[in-house]
């Protein structure tokens, strides 16, 4: 390579995923063939109410609205007052976005974030809040409390991410916890973005099909005050509906950030297609489909657990979302190793952060044929 091409580029470290080639082809290895539980990619249909929507509005001959068609607002509108408890939310307070990851890693840029500045994440974590920081030139700093922070690092805070449920270990913070970390963000005027994506799929205290409560939203009264400023929300339909495909999720909040990032993001043409904001409003009017889903997701969570646990594995946390966290009290690359071995994949914690050494990630998205193929051989012990 000649020194001119090596000076273009962002200088983004190499995706991690790419590490994990030699435990698939030791997985593919196994006579009954790989179960793959490493990454959240959906294996079902996505729903035939959202199917039908996105085919009904594919003559889509004009430009879409970056701001989200009247309809699709009013539906997220609807959607966080009957499902989340947020009611009277500002439709122009609501924006759709070409998948969640995509607004993670470009939002710090959009909310005007520069060098100096200080972005704070969860300590274990999806790393593309890291990789927000980098894109806008600001720092990524790990922590779960702002108290635990130097006062230096505090004063330099622009914007703080929480993670509930959380990715990868499926902790949720209760009203509580979001309500002291929202006044301490607030304190230091600091925005709070809520990554939401899994709030549909509590277990526990938190299945609201079993008798337990909501996963509670940032933009809750109870933790809001009432009031929005300063806060955002970011849902996605990828998991609720099986649409990762379709790229559709939203953010909505604060109405004087929203108008800010409306307005850049028509700039820099961050466009949802038409197709899929109907496909969206659709899905979020249609709750019969998200509670089917997450009935397959709880079946083969309640069967993938006690075999996990009979293979060695203690499941910490793991109260909502798609994944078990899971440790054996030994370095996380061993434990991959012993999976890979059984024929099964999974997500190895040190990808998620320091604090994520020792762990394993383990999805539920996989078909009922596979989860029952690693049941048998995690079973075995």
């Amino acid at each position: 390579m000649t020194e001119t091409a090596r000076s273009f580029g962002l200088a983004l470290p190499d995706y991690p995923w790419d590490t994990m080639a030699p435990y698939r082809a030791v997985a593919a290895e196994h006579p009954d063939g790989v179960v793959d539980l490493s990454i959240g990619t959906p294996v079902d249909p996505t729903p035939l109410v959202v199917q039908d929507a996105l085919a009904a509005a594919a003559d889509a001959h004009g430009y879409p609205t970056t701001h989200g068609t009247p309809a699709l607002r009013e539906a997220v509108v609807a959607w966080y007052a009957r499902r989340r408890g947020v009611p009277g939310l500002d439709p122009a307070a609501v924006m759709p976005t070409v998948g969640s990851k995509e607004l993670v890693a470009w939002l710090p840029l959009l909310l005007g974030l520069r060098p100096g500045d200080v972005l704070v994440r969860p300590t274990v974590a999806y790393p593309t809040y890291d990789i927000g920081a980098r894109l806008a030139g600001a720092e990524a700093v790990a922590a779960d409390d702002l108290d635990e922070l130097e006062d230096e690092v505090r004063a330099r805070v622009r914007l703080v991410w929480l993670n509930s449920p959380a990715n990868p270990t499926g902790i949720v913070r209760d009203v509580e916890s979001l309500r002291r970390l929202v006044d301490q963000a607030r304190g230091l005027g600091a925005v709070v973005v809520s990554d939401e994506c899994y709030a549909e799929l509590g277990w526990g205290r938190w299945d609201v099909q079993q008798g337990g409560a909501p996963v509670p939203s940032v933009l809750d009264p109870r933790v809001s005050g009432g009031d929005t400023s300063l806060l955002l929300s970011a849902y996605s339909l990828s998991k609720q509906s099986n649409a990762a495909g379709y790229r559709a999720a939203f953010l909505a909040g604060d109405a004087r950030l929203m108008a800010n990032l409306v307005n850049s993001r028509k700039h820099a043409g961050m466009i949802v297609p038409a197709p899929v904001q109907e496909a969206m409003r659709v899905a979020l009017g249609d709750d019969a489909h998200v509670h089917a889903q997450k009935a397959l997701y709880r079946a083969r969570r309640d069967r993938l657990v006690p075999a996990v646990e009979a293979f060695g594995l203690r499941v910490e946390h793991s109260e909502a979302g798609l994944y078990l966290w899971c440790t054996a009290g030994e370095d996380t690359w061993a434990t991959v190793q012993r999976l890979a071995e059984r024929g099964v994949v999974v997500g190895p914690g040190v990808f998620y952060g320091t604090a994520g050494e020792g762990y394993v990630r383990l999805a539920l998205t996989a078909t009922d044929e596979r989860i029952d193929a690693a049941v048998q051989r995690l079973a075995r012990g």
